[in-house]
C-alpha cells in the first residue's frame, strides 16, 4: 500500500505547492489536491515545478465542468510539466453543481462519463499518432484537430485516468474505461466487499490486476484526549455533509441507515449543519472512520483492497502524527 499526502480541500494554489514540497521532503509516495475553491490544475502545476519525485494526483478534477478537449489539454500539459508524475483523477460531481454552479449539461452520468473518458483517450491518441481525430458519440463529438493546435506525442506518455465512483453504474464505468478508481471517503469495508469490488471485477472480466484503487480515509488523530475529541467532532461533521447527498445513500442503506440519509438530506436543505452532525452516532463514526490504533485499523480494513491511501483529516493535525501513521503502515 502506497501512502499519499492529501492537501486540505480549501488550500490555495500556493498552499498546495508548499504542501507538496513538504510531502516530498517527508517521504510520501504521492500527493493529491482537490478542486473546490481553486483550479486543481493550476495548483498541481505549481507543485510539479517545485517537486521532483512525488506522484501528483488531481483528486478530483470535475470532469463535467469541462469538455473532453479542455481536460485532455490540461492533463497533457501537467503530465509534461511534472515529467510523467501526474495521475488524472476525475469525477462527475452531482447534478445541482453541474447544472447550477457550472451551467453545464447533465444526463445519464455514468454513460456520459464512460464516453467522456473515451473521448479524452481518442484526443490523446490523435496527438500521439498524428492520425485524424474522429470521435463521434452520443454526448461528445471531436472531429477537428489541425497541426496548429496539436501538441504532438507526450514524451512521458499519457497519464493514468482514475475515476471517482460510489454508485453501481459509475463504479462499472470505472472498471470499463479507467485505469483505476478513487473510492469515496464515505465508504466501509462492507460496502467495498459487497458492492464495489464485485462490480469492478465483473466490469473488468474477473480480474483487478493492474487496476489501481485509491482511498482518502477518515482518521481521528490527536496528541491528547481534547485534540482527539475535536477531531472526532470534525469528522462527524464531514460524514454528515457527505451522507446528506442522495447519490451516497446506498452506502448508508447497506448498513440500515437509509432513514438517517433522508434526515440529513432534509436538514442540509435548511443548512442546519450543527443538527446534522449531532445525528452521527458513534456507530456511524466507527463505520466510516478509523480511530484508536489508526495504522492497525487502516490495515485491517483496507490492507487487502486499497493500493494507495491518504488521510482525510478535516481538522488541524500535527505533521508528526500523520508521519507516524504513514511509517507504521509501511512497517
Amino acid at each position: 500500500m502506497l501512502v499519499d499526502f492529501a492537501a486540505g480541500v480549501a488550500a490555495s494554489p500556493f498552499q498546495v505547492e508548499e504542501a507538496a514540497v513538504q510531502a516530498e521532503r517527508d517521504g510520501y509516495d504521492g500527493f493529491g489536491a482537490a478542486e473546490t475553491r481553486h483550479d486543481v490544475f493550476t495548483s498541481l502545476a505549481l507543485a510539479a515545478r517545485a517537486t521532483e519525485t512525488v506522484t501528483l494526483q488531481s483528486g478530483i478534477a470535475v470532469a463535467f465542468a469541462r469538455n473532453p478537449m479542455s481536460l485532455a489539454i490540461q492533463a497533457n500539459d501537467l503530465q509534461l510539466v511534472s515529467g510523467g508524475r501526474f495521475q488524472l483523477g476525475i469525477g462527475s460531481q452531482v447534478q445541482p453543481h453541474i447544472e447550477r454552479r457550472f451551467s453545464m449539461p447533465w444526463s445519464r452520468p455514468a454513460a456520459r462519463m464512460a464516453e467522456y473518458v473515451a473521448a479524452v483517450r481518442a484526443i490523446w491518441e490523435c496527438w500521439r499518432t498524428g492520425e485524424r481525430l474522429v470521435f463521434r458519440g452520443e454526448f461528445y463529438r471531436h472531429t477537428l484537430m489541425t497541426d496548429f493546435f496539436n501538441p504532438g506525442p507526450n514524451p512521458h506518455g499519457n497519464p493514468p485516468v482514475l475515476l471517482a465512483a460510489v454508485g453501481e453504474r459509475m463504479t462499472a464505468a470505472a472498471g470499463q474505461v479507467a485505469d483505476g478508481m478513487l473510492v469515496h471517503p464515505l465508504t466501509s469495508p462492507d460496502y467495498l466487499r459487497e458492492r464495489t469490488l464485485p462490480i469492478l471485477r465483473e466490469a473488468r472480466g474477473g480480474s483487478l490486476d493492474g487496476f489501481q484503487l485509491g482511498l482518502s480515509a477518515f482518521v481521528v488523530l490527536g496528541a491528547d484526549e481534547k485534540a482527539r475529541s475535536e477531531a472526532e467532532r470534525a469528522v462527524k461533521g464531514q460524514i454528515a455533509f457527505y451522507a446528506s447527498t442522495p447519490a451516497y445513500r446506498p452506502v448508508l442503506e447497506l448498513h440500515g441507515w437509509g432513514e438517517l440519509a433522508d434526515q440529513l438530506n432534509g436538514l442540509s436543505r435548511r443548512q442546519a449543519w450543527a443538527e446534522m452532525s449531532a445525528l452521527i452516532t458513534d456507530d456511524v463514526l466507527d463505520t466510516f472512520a478509523v480511530a484508536g490504533d489508526v495504522p492497525r485499523g487502516l490495515r485491517d480494513r483496507f490492507g487487502e483492497t486499497i493500493d494507495r491511501i491518504s488521510f482525510y483529516t478535516p481538522y488541524p493535525v500535527a505533521p508528526e502524527l500523520l508521519n507516524g501513521v504513514r511509517d507504521a503502515l509501511r512497517a
